[in-house]
């Protein structure tokens, strides 16, 4: 099922991003982007640690030290002062990958930038009452956003349905709050000496500037932090999934909702863009497959969506939505399941194959217009394995062919392969 041929689409202009790279001694790996059209920089930080790299019986570790790290470091007391009197603001997002770090500022001042990450790098300003605070804020992080809200805590029941023995089984919040109640300053600072170091990171500079200049800079603000060891990944290996699951739960919600979760390929195989491209046709949008026949005249649903997670282990593809009120979900199961049988014995056009990959091409483009998004995925790239892949993706999309949808429709739509989680709403929503 692998994509024959890799040639440009006609009449499309893919513009490349030209980027060079340079490793230090201790082992930090780092991309230089120069940008000429902006008087802004981005300093971009991915760390090689994610929920996937936790205990299950100590779990949002990850997503706790992307607030740790703003607490303060061994130098620097306030992060966010510094950097907002420099022009510049900072942010961060955890996954059950990475953790990836990013600030935003005036070229002239990216040294600011530099000075604040590669200090947090070098140590955290340990303390009880960092701690606290920030297991404060996650604490309430997790009530508000996962437990107090209407399908809140749906990904914390699909998770551990879908994966039985990979860590990808728990969120990044964390499996539960008592977790973070019960961190200690010992756990946080093993967890950082393994993770936080400069072999386990990669730093991505995009700007106005010589590649030289930027060589020295970084040298000069990371030269002297300890290399540490890249932790190995020795992950359990989640088995092949050989029979259907279900699990149905009542909750105060608006409506019924459903998730139906297929396995697929990790993020570095041909699989997963076959994938992304089928999620494309079947459930974005409302010229989709799904949301034409489910919605529009079926009439079974109030919004259908079909995803792929793009984790860098076995991912899973995602067919969800919200029921209609009064219809019910045996409804829709035998009318998903139609279509996608009815899918994967009638492939689509080569007309619409074209349209599909034209629309990914030009969603990449656009995305990629923001410096902040081409640094951050530069760095993701060559977390990859190369970062000159986000110039080379283009080529893989377009290699894909009608024959290879519809293979990978018949792998992956299959009862067995499937693990459905069902949100019913309380009598008083019915």
């Amino acid at each position: 099922m692998r994509p024959k041929q890799r040639k440009i689409l006609q009449n499309f202009n893919f513009n490349m991003i030209q980027f060079e790279r340079f490793e230090l001694k201790n082992g930090l790996k780092v991309i230089f982007h120069k940008d000429t059209s902006t008087p802004m920089a981005v300093v971009n930080t991915l760390y090689d640690v994610g929920a996937r790299d936790e205990q299950e019986d100590k779990t949002g570790f990850a997503h706790l030290f992307e607030h740790l790290m703003f607490g303060g470091s061994v130098n620097i007391p306030s992060y966010d002062a510094p950097l907002q009197n420099a022009g510049g603001e900072s942010n961060a997002f955890t996954s059950n990958d990475i953790t990836n770090y990013y600030n935003v500022l005036p070229a002239q001042n990216i040294e600011t930038a530099l000075w604040l990450e590669s200090d947090r790098m070098l140590s955290l300003a340990f303390s009880p009452k960092s701690l606290e605070v920030q297991r404060s804020v996650v604490i309430e992080e997790f009530k508000q956003r996962y437990l107090n809200q209407p399908y809140g805590d749906d990904w914390l029941l699909l998770r551990p349905l879908a994966y039985l023995k990979h860590p990808y089984k728990w969120a990044t919040i964390g499996k539960s709050l008592q977790h973070i109640e019960e961190v200690q300053l010992d756990d946080v600072k093993a967890f950082f000496q393994k993770h936080y170091n400069p072999a386990n990171a990669i730093l991505c500079i995009s700007g106005n500037f010589e590649f030289e200049y930027i060589k020295q800079l970084v040298e000069h603000w990371y030269g002297n932090i300890p290399g540490g060891i890249k932790p190995a990944r020795i992950l359990p290996q989640e088995p092949k999934q050989t029979e259907f699951r279900k699990a149905v739960y009542e909750r105060d919600v608006p409506a019924d909702a459903f998730y139906y979760a297929f396995k697929m390929g990790e993020r570095k195989s041909e699989e997963y863009y076959i994938a992304d491209m089928l999620s494309d046709e079947l459930g974005k949008e409302k010229s989709s497959v799904l949301y034409l026949k489910l919605k529009k005249e079926l009439q079974l649903v109030t919004d259908i969506n079909a995803y792929i997670l793009g984790s860098l282990d076995q991912g899973l593809f995602i067919i969800s939505g919200k029921m209609m009120n009064g219809k019910s979900m045996d409804e829709l199961d035998s009318a998903l399941w139609e279509v996608l049988n009815e899918f994967q014995l009638n492939p689509i056009t080569a007309q619409e194959l074209k349209r599909l990959k034209l629309k990914i091409r030009t969603s990449r483009e656009f995305q990629e217009q923001g410096l902040l998004n081409r640094t951050m995925n530069l760095a993701y790239y060559e977390l990859l394995g190369d970062a000159n892949g986000i110039n080379e993706e283009h080529e893989i999309y377009n290699a894909i062919e009608v024959e290879h949808l519809q293979e990978l429709s018949k792998q992956l739509f299959v009862k067995e392969n499937c693990s459905l989680l069902q949100i019913k709403a309380t009598q008083s929503h019915e």
